[in-house]
C-alpha cells in the first residue's frame, strides 16, 4: 500500500493570532498532537519576537514536550543564524526551517533581505545546523506566484531550487504562500522537479480554500508528492492572501482524502480526536 508523510503545522496556524494563546495551552496542545502519529511536528519559531509575538514562548514549550512515547520529529522556523544557533540549544530539535522566497518583493518584506542574501542566509543557517546536528530544510516560498507583480514561471522554482542544491540543501517544502496554485501549477512545478531533480523528495505547502484543497492535494499526489503540511482546521495562512477564505491545508482534509484513496498516513485516529478538541479551545 503506498503512503504517505503528513506534518502538523500548528506554528503556522497560531504565528498570526492577534489573542496570545497562554503557553499552557500550547504545550498541551502539542503534547497531544505528538500522540498522533505525524511525521514531524512544526512546533514553534525562533524569529523576531515584535514581529511574531505568538512564537516568543517556543523557547518555554520545547522542554515540556513529552517525545519519549512519539514517532513524530520537531521542527522550528527561524530567520537567520541567530535563530537557528537558538534553534542548536534544543536537542529535541530534528528540523531547522526557513523561508526562501523567489519573489524579491516577499523576500524583502518577510526577512528584510534580497533573494542573493537570502542565499548568503542559509549557507550561514546551514552551517550552523551542521554544528547542531539538526537538518536544514528550506521552504521554497511563492512557490506558484506573487501578489507583487514580480516575474513568476514555473522554471524559476527549478532554478532556486538547482541554486540551493548547489551549496548544499536536501531537503524542500514548496509553497503554496498565497493559495493561488492552480492543478495545472501544480503539474507543472512538481513535474519539472521530479524530472530534473529525481533523488530529492519534495514536500507540499498548501494554503487552499474550502473549495480547492482536494484539487491541491491530488494533483500533487499525482505529480509525486508524498509529504503534505497541514494544520488541523486550517487556521493560519498568508495575510497576503486575496480570497478571506485561503488559510492552511486542513489536516482533517488531508486524512480524508488519503483514507478515501487507500494511502496509508499511519495516524491515530482517536489521539487525532483529541487534538481536534483541543483545537477548538485555541482556533475559534
Amino acid at each position: 500500500m503506498p503512503s504517505v508523510k503528513i506534518i502538523e503545522c500548528p506554528r503556522d496556524a497560531m504565528q498570526g493570532m492577534r489573542s496570545f494563546v497562554p503557553t499552557a495551552l500550547k504545550i498541551k496542545y502539542l503534547n497531544s498532537l505528538l500522540q498522533v502519529g505525524f511525521d514531524t511536528l512544526d512546533c514553534g519559531s525562533f524569529v523576531s519576537e515584535k514581529s511574531i509575538p505568538q512564537m516568543a514562548d517556543t523557547k518555554l514549550i520545547i522542554p515540556h514536550l513529552k517525545l519519549d512515547n512519539s514517532k513524530t520529529k520537531l521542527s522550528v522556523i527561524v530567520g537567520n543564524a541567530r535563530g537557528a544557533e537558538i534553534a542548536g540549544d534544543f536537542d529535541e530539535l530534528t528540523y531547522v526551517g526557513y523561508p526562501f522566497s523567489i519573489s524579491e518583493t516577499f523576500q524583502q518584506r518577510n526577512t528584510n533581505c534580497s533573494i542573493e542574501q537570502s542565499l548568503q542566509r542559509v549557507e550561514e543557517i546551514m552551517n550552523v545546523c551542521a554544528c547542531s546536528g539538526q537538518t536544514f530544510v528550506c521552504y521554497i516560498s511563492m512557490a506558484f506566484g506573487n501578489p507583487y507583480g514580480d516575474f513568476y514561471d514555473a522554471s524559476l522554482v527549478e532554478h532556486w531550487v538547482d541554486r540551493l542544491l548547489e551549496i548544499g540543501v536536501t531537503k524542500f517544502s514548496i509553497s503554496d504562500t498565497i493559495g493561488v496554485a492552480t492543478p495545472e501549477l501544480i503539474t507543472d512545478v512538481f513535474s519539472i522537479l521530479a524530472n530534473d531533480f529525481p533523488e530529492i523528495g519534495f514536500g507540499a505547502h498548501f494554503h487552499t480554500t474550502p473549495t480547492t484543497w482536494k484539487d491541491k492535494i491530488e494533483t500533487a499526489w499525482q505529480s509525486g508528492c508524498t509529504r503534505f503540511d497541514g494544520a488541523i482546521k486550517g487556521f493560519g495562512g498568508c495575510p497576503m492572501a486575496k480570497d478571506d477564505l485561503t488559510g492552511n491545508m486542513p489536516t482533517e482534509n488531508l486524512i480524508a482524502y488519503f483514507e478515501e484513496k487507500g494511502i496509508e498516513h499511519g495516524l491515530d485516529k482517536e489521539a487525532f480526536a483529541v487534538s481536534m478538541q483541543i483545537a477548538n479551545l485555541i482556533f475559534k
